[in-house]
């Protein structure tokens, strides 16, 4: 493997990582069973919008550097160039 495939997998791989986590730490917008016994628990925490921002911004950027890296994976072998 040369080098430029091992960086673009290591990003790959750590973006994935970082989406999945920070969309499993949103908070839920529904009004399910899960809301109705944590909401009035988070209700009365403040700057909960801010870390929410923070966490959609997060959330923007690792999708976008995960598109990236599928981009520039795509780019390195094409459809049927990879031999064994």
């Amino acid at each position: 493997m040369n080098v430029l495939l091992i960086f673009v997998l290591i990003f790959w791989l750590l973006s994935a990582l970082v989406m999945v986590g920070s969309i499993l730490m949103h908070s839920s917008k529904g009004t399910g069973l899960s809301d109705i016994i944590a909401g009035q628990v988070y209700s009365n925490i403040s700057g909960t919008s801010i870390i929410e921002k923070n966490l959609d911004r997060i959330t923007i950027i690792s999708a976008v550097v995960f598109m990236v890296c599928i981009l520039a994976l795509a780019l390195i072998y094409p459809q049927g160039s990879i031999n064994q």
